[in-house]
């Protein structure tokens, strides 16, 4: 199945269908992916956007919930400490880029926040919850969905909370 955005197709991906089905509006936005270029970053370079609207998708093991899942700004880095606490963990690890596709079925630079294997728990970083809409990845490296954060959050009953280590 494909997504006409203007008169583009684009390749439907998991995080996509369940988005339709949840009657949840998005765009979509392609850059050209690189390992070299793998940063989220490199995102907001290829597509023009402000850092602060593109969000980079992280997924942790806790020591007692098993996985978890955050979404934080390109820009930041996630403090452990606040992402064990939120999740209701004493300490968690970000899992290995290796064990990443196994997991959740996404590889490092196409990893969404929906759509995973199965359903973990989510925490979205608390300066998503008031912007108009925010980037995240769609799916597959080099596609990124804009859409509102609030619909995003109700379709993986994500959190919004401080997850940076600057807040």
């Amino acid at each position: 199945m494909e997504v006409i955005v203007g008169k583009e197709k684009h390749k439907k991906t998991n995080a996509l269908r369940i988005l339709d089905t949840h009657k949840i509006p998005y765009s979509i936005s392609e850059y050209e992916w690189s390992e070299e270029r793998a940063a989220g970053l490199h995102v907001v370079e290829a597509l023009g956007l402000d850092e602060k609207q593109v969000f980079k998708t992280l997924v942790g093991k806790g020591d007692k919930t098993g996985f978890v899942v955050f979404c934080i700004p390109v820009a930041e880095e996630l403090d452990m400490k606040q992402a064990a606490r939120v999740s209701h963990n004493k300490s968690v690890e970000l899992i290995h880029v290796k064990d990443l596709l196994g997991i959740t079925g996404y590889l490092r630079g196409g990893c969404s926040p929906v759509g995973m294997k199965k359903s973990f728990p989510t925490y979205f970083d608390a300066t998503m919850e008031p912007q108009e809409f925010v980037y995240v990845s769609a799916g597959l490296r080099g596609m990124q969905m804009k859409v509102n954060p609030k619909n995003l959050a109700s379709v993986v009953n994500a959190e919004f909370v401080s997850l940076t280590m600057d807040h």
